[in-house]
């Protein structure tokens, strides 16, 4: 009998060695992977993914299966012969062209007419009136009109040694593979207080048509002139305008239901949604909502639905912490994010897209990102009756710096390498 107890105990402890060997293996956290001087997103660093929300509309992939991917899809350069210099954005005209049109950061945009290309094309150059000195400066931001094909109006969101502009330029009217520069009409412009914590993504609503631009708290750390909070300030927020007609001496107007439109306490009125500390990169999925990842201060990054009028706690809340003040802040009236992630994990979200292409039908209702520092992909199961479920689809070397789509809504993401990546299966 006591050879068999010793044995039983043998056992045992032979059992608990191998379960710990698996926890610890499935719970690996990244090392932290030295990143060039230069970035846009600030680098600001989880041990685990937090599961705050359950609740949305998008129709979703089958889960057992994208489970059974996890870590196994391949990084594809989907332009073996271009390259690009810290390329920030990827937007297709919606045109019916077929090209792709890829942001460099000191000013300059390219487009690439057809997958093949073997040549990217110089479509505008404003590297003249960009100010890019600095991590966080550059051109942030393009968005075609709506009505592109008809109007040929661009438009695009830069930084100045103090300010902001989204600007409107038109396309050559005798070659539509390239903008008049001096055909410049600024639409908005706003002051910077700092360098960093710009912003700059600007995008056209599906559903209403109008210019959503997404700005920084104005910069430094921890927000210490309060412009999150701040209804008397553009920064921190995301706007809504309307390009398309002019009002009170502006180049636009304001729609009729902005939450602050006509207010008396003298709120900016192109504000939609606030409390954001700097919302690198945002997107709208097939259903209209509102997917905006905002970069966190010192632990946490966020992913947030925006809905109309809210305010989304920054810099009384850093994701679901208490920020200012560290402990016992009020979180009434404040959204939480649906997802966030702790540092190390990542240390500087970067925003992507609810897949709805058709070439990997797994991430069908996915919502793709990736962190600027760790080079992490991740994908986002956010649906109402449904578990919130975060999957690590590759694990890369890459500062991934935007998520963009071609006109079939195939996804791709720019990286500071200087190349156009996509993903891809085995």
């Amino acid at each position: 009998m006591k050879k068999v107890h010793t044995f039983t105990i043998f056992l045992l402890v032979i059992l608990f060695v191998l379960v710990s060997c698996s926890k610890t293996q499935n719970n690996e956290i990244p090392a932290e992977k030295e990143t060039i001087q230069e970035t846009i997103p600030e680098s600001s660093g989880i041990d685990e993914a937090t599961n705050i929300e359950e609740n949305s509309d998008n129709k979703t992939s089958d889960l057992n299966v994208l489970e059974d991917l996890e870590n196994s899809f391949d990084i594809i350069n989907a332009f073996p012969g271009l390259s690009f210099v810290q390329p920030l954005e990827l937007q297709n005209a919606a045109d019916g062209s077929g090209r792709i049109f890829v942001v460099e950061k000191s000013g300059k945009i390219f487009l690439i007419r057809n997958p093949e290309a073997q040549i990217a094309e110089l479509f505008l150059d404003i590297s003249g009136r960009v100010d890019n000195d600095g991590g966080e400066k550059g051109l942030l931001g393009l968005a075609f009109h709506p009505d592109f094909k008809n109007n040929a109006y661009i438009f695009v969101n830069y930084t100045t040694h103090d300010s902001t502009i989204v600007s409107r330029f038109m396309v050559n009217q005798d070659n539509s593979n390239s903008v008049d520069a001096e055909s410049e009409e600024i639409i908005i412009t706003f002051k910077q207080p700092y360098s960093n914590h710009n912003g700059g993504k600007i995008e056209f609503g599906p559903n209403d048509g109008f210019l959503y631009i997404s700005t920084g708290d104005g910069g430094s750390a921890g927000d210490p002139q309060n412009n999150g909070q701040s209804l008397n300030t553009l920064l921190g927020k995301i706007l809504r305008i309307d390009i398309d007609s002019e009002n009170n001496g502006l180049n636009y107007s304001i729609p009729s239901d902005n939450p602050f439109k006509d207010n008396q306490e003298n709120y900016r009125e192109e504000i939609y949604a606030y409390g954001l500390r700097n919302p690198w990169k945002f997107s709208f999925d097939y259903n209209g909502n509102l997917w905006v990842a905002d970069v966190g201060q010192d632990s946490i990054e966020e992913i947030n639905i925006v809905e109309k009028g809210k305010n989304y706690g920054w810099n009384i809340m850093e994701g679901s912490n208490c920020y200012e003040p560290p402990t016992g802040c009020n979180p009434e009236g404040l959204e939480l994010p649906i997802y966030e992630y702790e540092h190390p994990l990542g240390k500087s979200i970067t925003g992507g897209h609810v897949y709805n292409g058709k070439a990997i039908p797994q991430l069908k209702g996915i919502y793709v990102y990736a962190d600027f520092v760790t080079g992490y992909i991740w994908g986002l199961e956010y649906a109402e009756g449904n578990a919130l479920s975060n999957y690590t689809l590759a694990k890369t070397n890459l500062n991934i710096s935007s998520f963009g789509l071609d006109e079939e809504q195939e996804l791709y993401f720019t990286s500071f390498d200087g190349k156009i990546y996509k993903l891809g299966l085995p």
